[in-house]
């Protein structure tokens, strides 16, 4: 903790370059787009700018036509003071499914080995089991671990249990620990007392990631530093609020012209950073890109605890099926899923688990008359540990006689070394070694992105770069 003058330093995490275009415009800032403002941000004096990771990595590679290794080399480059922050899903890595432990120890190494300083890795259900692979891993490689608890609210997550699985945390080795609220659900009174109860037992650097989708982001950020801690993360306003973060700005003015805290922070190089960002929102508003929607408090987070990113899919699903009229019914049966399954927080990939078999539990008029692969993965403990187990009754309803096959140990128990599987199997496309990560996460978009990267190569036309119609470039 560093103390002048009485007061106390709070660290900012900046986001812009991650979730905050993640949250409004689907993560689409491409780097080019970045490239020009990262040495005035490096100037800030952030704690870390978080900047690759989550959805960047599929982004980059499915939509954009870029590689997300080159966007983290080029960022690194250009930041030489600060750290960069990724996001990892656990045993998912960057993908949907769990890998092997040596996937997940070779992502790990490449990231670090490519610019990547402090790693947050979480896990949709809380299962520390599926964070210590990559814990050890950046341990190994030299990195900063920051495991995080994704928050959520139910009646068996208390703070007593938050307290229990960070200090598991701790004893695995984290560097830091974080709470990760994605969906707006922290309020400033219950973070002030879990933050202090936290800070009372744990001796590592506690950050605190949250979403201004409630309307109660930067009041959370408030009572959570004065409870003790060390870390806020905040986009810089052009994109912030609404499904992002709280902005940084106002908070770093709250914190300077206080009592207790000051941040450290270059105003300066800070308002250029903003106003470099302010004309990409306003073509991201004029192209559609940025909705509306998402910029505004949504109490039905609260209510429903339904993430916005959750919502907006709920209603492409009812849309496709005509049954928009249906909303309020799906909304009502999203806590009652999540109950069936032991109350997993609504994160990627349980959000969308859950928020499908609401829909089809309404659509189909009858409660788990069809239910998807995903679900019945859950209820075999293929994702991991629930936070209470799922009850006999559902388990039999959603597996039938499959529940005697239900799985206790850790899922990545089950899957074998698959790196050198990986390996062979994008050996064509290869031309720098962290591409079999990418082929592996992403099969078809990645083989997709190794055409058109050859294409340019070559200035020929991605289409035709097909081996076995021997139209390839030699």
């Amino acid at each position: 903790m560093t103390e002048t003058n009485g007061k106390r330093l709070i660290k900012f995490t900046e986001t812009v370059l991650r979730d905050g275009h993640q949250s409004l415009i689907a993560t689409r800032m491409k780097t080019k787009e970045m490239l020009p403002i990262l040495e005035v941000l490096d100037a800030v004096g952030y704690n870390a700018l978080e900047c690759w990771g989550g959805a960047t990595f599929d982004a980059s590679v499915r939509f954009l036509n870029e590689d997300p290794w080159d966007r983290l080399r080029t960022i690194r480059k250009h930041v030489k003071n600060t750290k960069l922050q990724m996001l990892l899903r656990g045993q998912n890595l960057l993908g949907y499914k769990h890998y092997a432990d040596d996937m997940v120890d070779e992502f790990v190494g490449k990231s670090i080995e490519n610019g990547i300083d402090i790693i947050r890795i979480f896990d949709a259900f809380n299962d520390t089991r599926n964070l210590e692979q990559a814990i050890k891993a950046c341990r190994k490689y030299g990195g900063h671990s920051q495991p995080a608890l994704s928050f959520t609210l139910s009646p068996v997550h208390t703070p007593e249990m938050f307290v229990k699985l960070i200090l598991e945390l701790e004893q695995m080795g984290a560097d830091s620990v974080c709470i990760k609220d994605m969906a707006g659900l922290l309020d400033p009174y219950g973070t002030y007392d879990l933050v202090k109860e936290i800070k009372s037992k744990v001796s590592v650097p506690l950050e605190i990631h949250t979403h201004a989708t409630s309307g109660l982001g930067s009041m959370t950020y408030l009572k959570a530093a004065e409870a003790g801690a060390d870390i806020i993360d905040t986009a810089l306003s052009p994109f912030a609020e609404g499904t992002s973060q709280p902005s940084t700005e106002p908070l770093v003015y709250t914190f300077d012209h206080s009592d207790s805290f000051y941040t450290g922070l270059d105003l300066d190089a800070m308002n250029k950073a903003t106003e470099y960002f302010r004309p990409l929102r306003e073509e991201a508003i004029a192209s559609g890109l940025m909705d509306s929607k998402l910029l505004s408090v949504d109490i039905n987070t609260l209510i429903y605890q339904v993430p916005g990113g959750m919502l907006s899919n709920l209603v492409s699903q009812l849309k496709q099926a005509n049954a928009m009229d249906k909303f309020e019914d799906v909304l009502r049966e999203i806590p009652r899923v999540r109950e069936d399954l032991g109350y997993p927080p609504l994160v990627t990939p349980s959000s969308q688990i859950v928020g499908t078999q609401a829909v089809l539990n309404v659509l189909m008029g009858e409660r788990y008359k069809m239910v998807p692969q995903e679900v019945k993965d859950v209820v075999m403990g293929k994702y991991g540990a629930t936070t209470v187990p799922i009850s006999e009754e559902v388990a039999d309803k959603i597996l039938g006689a499959d529940k005697a096959n239900r799985i206790t140990h850790r899922p990545a128990d089950d899957i074998g070394p698959e790196l050198d599987k990986a390996q062979k199997e994008f050996a064509e496309y290869i031309e720098q070694p962290e591409d079999v990560l990418t082929g592996a996460m992403f099969p078809e978009p990645a083989i997709k992105f190794f055409k058109y990267r050859q294409a340019q190569k070559y200035g020929v036309d991605s289409t035709l770069l097909d081996k076995e119609q021997a139209v390839y470039p030699v």
